[in-house]
C-alpha cells in the first residue's frame, strides 16, 4: 500500500472511496421477489451494532474521506429511534451529506422527525402504481402507505425525493410510463434500476430490462431527454433531464453498463460487516472491535486495507461472476 492509501480510501485502481452505505437492520415488513426470499430467519437484534457503534465507525472512516452516508436496511425505517442515529451522524465533523432508502411503508409518520433531525435526501422503493403488481412483487399490500410516505416527505422538506424502480422484463416494463408521469407530476426524480443478480431467485438475465430500452420508451412516451448538468459521471446513476423542463430522471444500468470504473462505494451490514462491493465474496467483521473497544487506527486499517483489495469489477457479464451467498435485504441496499 502506497503513502497515499495511509490518508484516504484508495483501491489499486486509483478508486477514491467517499461513500458509505449503511444497513442499520436485516428486517423488512416487505418481501420483494428480486430482493429477498419469502420465509426468512432475520439476525438476533443483539447482533446489530448499536447506534453508538455505527457512529463510532463513522468518527473513524470520516478523517479518511468519507463525507457521504446513506441509511439502508432491510428497511431502516423498522429500527427504533431512527432519527437518534441521524443527529449522531450529521454530527460528525466532516460528513456532509446524510441520505436514507426506504421501502416508505412507515415513511408517513417518519418523514418530519427524520428531516428535523438533519436528513435531507430520500429515496423511495417503488416498483409499480398498480396495487395487484405491487402484491405480485413484494408479497404484500400497501402501496397507498408508500404513495402517502412519499407525499409526506416532500411536504417535510425533503429534496429531492427520489423514486427508485427496478425494471424488470415480463413484470415491471409497462410501469416505466405511468412511474415517470407520477414523478413529472409531483416534483419526483424518478430512478429506473435494471435488474440484478442479487436476489433469492435464480439469475435469469433475459428479465433484464435495459436502459436504452427504458430511454427509449420515455423519449417516445413522455418527453425528449437531454444529460442533465448536474450530472456526476463518478455516480452510479446516468442523469437526464427532460426537454420542456418538468424534471429529470436517473438510469442505473449495472449490468448493460457497469460503472465500477468510478466506483467510490463501501458497505457496512447491519451486524458490522465491510464489504468493498455489493458483489464481493469476501467481509472484514468488524463488529469485535467496535464492541471491544478497539484504537481507532486498528479499524481505520482494517477499513484501508479492504479497500485497498477491492477487485476491478463485479463481472457480472463474464463467466467468471459469481453470485454473492447473501441477498440484497442482508448486505444493504
Amino acid at each position: 500500500m502506497n503513502s497515499d492509501a495511509d490518508k484516504i480510501l484508495i483501491d489499486t485502481y486509483g478508486r477514491v472511496h467517499n461513500n458509505l452505505r449503511i444497513s442499520v437492520t436485516d428486517r423488512c415488513n416487505l418481501r420483494c421477489t428480486y430482493c429477498m426470499p419469502e420465509e426468512v430467519t432475520f439476525l438476533d437484534r443483539r447482533e446489530l451494532l448499536t447506534f453508538e457503534e455505527i457512529a463510532r465507525f463513522v468518527e473513524v472512516v470520516a478523517p479518511l474521506g468519507i463525507d457521504k452516508i446513506r441509511l439502508t436496511g432491510g428497511e431502516p425505517l423498522l429500527r427504533r429511534e431512527l432519527p437518534r442515529l441521524v443527529r449522531m451522524i450529521c454530527a460528525v465533523l466532516g460528513i456532509k451529506d446524510v441520505g436514507l432508502t426506504t421501502n416508505g411503508i412507515l415513511l408517513a409518520d417518519q418523514a418530519e422527525p427524520l428531516y428535523q433531525a438533519g436528513l435531507r435526501r430520500i429515496n423511495v422503493s417503488l416498483d409499480t402504481l398498480d396495487a395487484g403488481r405491487f402484491r405480485q412483487i413484494t408479497r404484500r399490500d400497501g402501496l397507498e402507505k408508500v404513495i402517502a410516505g412519499i407525499l409526506a416527505a416532500k411536504r417535510a422538506g425533503f429534496d429531492p425525493v427520489k423514486i427508485n424502480a427496478v425494471s424488470i422484463r415480463g413484470i415491471t416494463e409497462h410501469e416505466v410510463v405511468p412511474l415517470a408521469r407520477f414523478a413529472r407530476e409531483y416534483g419526483l426524480e424518478m430512478r429506473f434500476i435494471e435488474y440484478m443478480p442479487i436476489g433469492a431467485d435464480q439469475w435469469e438475465r433475459d428479465k433484464v430490462f435495459f436502459a436504452h430500452e427504458i430511454l427509449e420508451i420515455l423519449e417516445r412516451d413522455i418527453c425528449p431527454l437531454v444529460p442533465a448538468a448536474h450530472y456526476d459521471r463518478r455516480a452510479p446513476a446516468m442523469e437526464f433531464q427532460y426537454t420542456d423542463g418538468a424534471g429529470s430522471i436517473g438510469i442505473i444500468a449495472s449490468v448493460s453498463r457497469p460503472f465500477c470504473h468510478s466506483c467510490n462505494r463501501v458497505r457496512l451490514t447491519a451486524e458490522g460487516k465491510m464489504r468493498n462491493c455489493l458483489f464481493a465474496l469476501d467481509e472484514v467483521d468488524l463488529k469485535p472491535l467496535l464492541r471491544g473497544g478497539a484504537l481507532s487506527e486498528e479499524i481505520a486499517k482494517l477499513v484501508r486495507d479492504n479497500v485497498w483489495a477491492k477487485w476491478e469489477g463485479h463481472e457480472i457479464n463474464t463467466a467468471r461472476f459469481i453470485k454473492p451467498l447473501r441477498t440484497m435485504h442482508a448486505i444493504g441496499g
